[in-house]
């Protein structure tokens, strides 16, 4: 009888302990370590309850319980704990077996990185029901880590397991890399290397982006090309663009877009007292709003921004907002760029890319503004095509009229990685409707910078402008288009020519095999910052130009 009631005694003190602690709450087939160990909190109190109590049992005279041996509740403790924890984790494996059916061949994969984040990460690949992932072996820089197993699986150097014939024996089909901070370069040698072997990488988010604590295989991110055609990172003087910025009211044309929205994020980072952001583009502007009030808020500068639907073609229109505002800076991003779309659409390529940059500088020297500094392209240079034209008319126009108060800038680059209508999102697209990847031709290149870098040279070129300056911006080397579309293909996990074409469709029309920075009258002076170089030009006077827009104004 005394046993019995010790029984009675242990089932209503675990029985309240586990529902102290809610174990009752975990779904069995998903248990997780974390559930293991409220499971592990519950019967440890109890286990601990039962002592005291037992303790105090024994030296009361009155005891009414025959209380067991120490080393039998301790035994008893332990069977608890694996019978109760070790029966989640066979309930989850059998579970797992029977409704893991998989849709897909077996696919092996790596995970570099042996700690924390790596154990996740294949946790989450073995409960993803859509794919049969393998978790084959990992990898860690760590040389006391070699060799050594984690969770039964293997940990290797990085030169072992990119070897073709582990890869082959284990079909190792994907590496997934596991630690965020990765260093660049490192992270740029090891999917260079996995692209020749035919390996597609991905990469686990930071923490912070992963949902409710929790990672899911489709929160996997493939890598982006960007990352490799990275160059060394660029610095900037930002001291000077604080300064350069600080307490101003600054402008921004065509803000909706690629780079005026991005370079409205930078200068944000530079405390302005006021930022106006103008686009013509209703539905683009409405986005950049909500993003920019969201990520202000905290910081209290969502006040600070104005968000303006307006054209710049529109003189009454941007007289108004110039004579409102009064802004100290101008950016000016409007225009229209695409190239084989304005061949098509030549009036609104002159309207908006030359008149629409008149009416602003105008503007800018009626209002006194500080200074004005125009986004233009390489494509300016030797023009073939009207939107290069009307561009190059916009910079001439520009320098016309540098002997005012206001310091005219214009800003030359190349291509931007990313932006709208840019051709890595056409090449994405293309793959992940299964191809073919089109191109203008096996020769063609291009130079390229990501959108990042290209606005941090905009403000670092315009806070060192004096007037009458074109600044060009060291873009590398250029890329062929072809090997871009290659590198993308595979990125994506793919053979190029095999599982994915790439077609050539000939030069559109007003296109270059290659595009240039400088005209052929014009020679490069260095400047403070090494990515940046002042183009040494010879304008045209205000009135010759002048003469010039009068004359293309009576021909449209």
């Amino acid at each position: 009888g005394a046993f019995f009631l010790h029984l009675r005694f242990v089932f209503f003190i675990y029985i309240g302990t586990f529902l102290f602690f809610r174990t009752f709450s975990g779904i069995i087939r998903q248990t997780s370590l974390s559930d293991a160990f409220v499971a592990f909190k519950a019967i440890t109190l109890g286990f601990v309850i039962i002592l005291v109590l037992a303790l105090i049992s024994r030296r009361a005279e009155t005891a009414s319980v025959n209380w067991p041996s120490y080393s039998v509740l301790t035994l008893q403790y332990l069977l608890l704990l694996i019978s109760l924890i070790g029966s989640r984790f066979v309930v989850k494996s059998a579970y797992s077996r029977i409704t893991h059916i998989p849709l897909k061949k077996e696919i092996g994969v790596v995970i570099y990185g042996a700690g924390t984040a790596g154990v996740l990460t294949k946790n989450t690949l073995y409960e993803d029901k859509e794919y049969h992932y393998k978790v084959v072996a990992f990898i860690d820089d760590n040389p006391y880590l070699a060799y050594k197993t984690l969770e039964g699986i293997p940990i290797i150097s990085y030169f072992v397991a990119l070897r073709s014939s582990f890869i082959k024996r284990h079909n190792v089909k994907q590496l997934i890399i596991s630690i965020p901070s990765l260093y660049p370069e490192r992270k740029k040698e090891i999917i260079e290397t996995c692209l020749e072997q035919g390996i597609q990488v991905k990469v686990v988010p930071a923490l912070n982006l992963w949902i409710h604590g929790q990672l899911n295989t489709h929160q996997l991110e493939r890598v982006k090309i960007e990352e490799l055609l990275q160059r060394e990172p660029i610095l900037i003087d930002s001291k000077n663009v604080y300064r350069e910025v600080k307490n101003k009211v600054v402008m921004i044309t065509g803000a909706a877009g690629s780079i005026g929205s991005e370079l409205a994020r930078q200068v944000l980072t530079h405390s302005p007292k006021r930022l106006v952001l103008v686009d013509q583009a209703e539905s683009a502007i409405y986005t950049l709003q909500y993003e920019l009030r969201n990520a202000t808020e905290q910081r209290d500068l969502s006040h600070r921004i104005e968000f303006l639907v307006a054209n710049v073609k529109d003189r009454f229109r941007m007289t108004n907002i110039m004579d409102m505002y009064r802004p100290d800076i101008i950016f000016h991003a409007a225009a229209y760029k695409h190239v084989p779309l304005m061949e098509e659409n030549p009036y609104e390529a002159l309207m908006v890319n030359v008149f629409g940059t008149k009416i602003m500088s105008d503007l800018a020297l009626k209002f006194e503004v500080e200074k004005f500094v125009m986004i233009s392209t390489d494509k300016a240079v030797n023009p073939t095509n009207i939107m290069g034209a009307s561009k190059r008319i916009a910079e001439i126009y520009i320098q016309s009229l540098a002997n005012g108060r206001t310091r005219f800038v214009t800003t030359r680059f190349g291509n931007v990685l990313g932006s709208n209508g840019s051709v890595v999102p056409l090449f994405r697209k293309q793959i992940e409707h299964g191809g073919p990847v089109t191109i203008t031709h096996k020769d063609i290149t291009r130079y390229f910078m990501t959108i990042q870098e290209a606005c941090s040279l905009v403000l670092e070129a315009g806070a060192m402008g004096k007037g009458d300056d074109i600044f060009v911006f060291d873009m590398g080397e250029p890329v062929k288009i072809y090997d871009l579309a290659v590198k993308m293909i595979q990125l994506y996990g793919f053979k190029p020519e095999v599982d994915i074409k790439i077609k050539e469709t000939g030069l559109r029309s007003g296109e270059k095999l290659f595009e240039e920075l400088l005209t052929n009258s014009e020679n490069l002076l260095p400047t403070p910052h090494p990515k940046i170089m002042r183009a040494r030009v010879s304008g045209l006077t205000y009135k010759e130009v002048s003469k010039f827009i009068d004359e293309l104004t009576g021909l449209i």
